[in-house]
């Protein structure tokens, strides 16, 4: 699994050298946000079922979509945001790279799930994001940074 630490790691290992002073630096920034991070974790698990219901009520409310992917759609935002909620524990995008991108991107296509349906409810949910009724700033920008890294793949 990629984190921060591994990622720095496997640079060095490949560069066949040991990690220099700013990959140490970069870590330690990864440790520094790991408050924030952690913060933002426990905020999406306690409320993972409300923020999905929300972003996917928004996203059929207006009938752009086939009511019959509904309950799909509902079912792959929560396995996305439990991807980003793994990704804010481990420091790194690796949860959301090895089974959230490339891999639920094939199912999407294979169910004929239209993939901007995901791209409006991640927004939605990145847009809902209320500091500090949700979360701290820091928080909310941790979380709203691998929304826009998941956003950006899925568009």
């Amino acid at each position: 699994m990629k984190s921060a630490v591994t990622t720095v790691v496997a640079s060095a290992d490949a560069a066949g050298r040991f990690p220099t002073l700013s990959d140490i630096e970069a870590v330690k920034g990864s440790f520094d946000r790991a408050p924030a991070r952690m913060e933002a974790a426990e905020k999406i698990a306690a409320n993972i079922e409300k923020v999905t219901a929300d972003a996917v009520d928004a996203i059929y409310r207006n009938g752009s979509y086939n009511q019959e992917n509904k309950d799909k759609c509902a079912r792959d935002i929560n396995h996305y945001l439990r991807l980003i909620n793994y990704c804010l524990v481990t420091g790194g995008t690796g949860p959301l790279d090895e089974w959230g991108i490339a891999g639920m991107r094939e199912v999407i296509r294979a169910q004929m799930l239209p993939t901007a349906a995901y791209v409006e409810a991640f927004t939605h949910i990145r847009d809902r994001v209320c500091i500090p009724r949700d979360m701290e700033q820091q928080a909310a920008t941790e979380f709203k940074g691998l929304l826009d890294y998941l956003i950006n793949a899925l568009a």
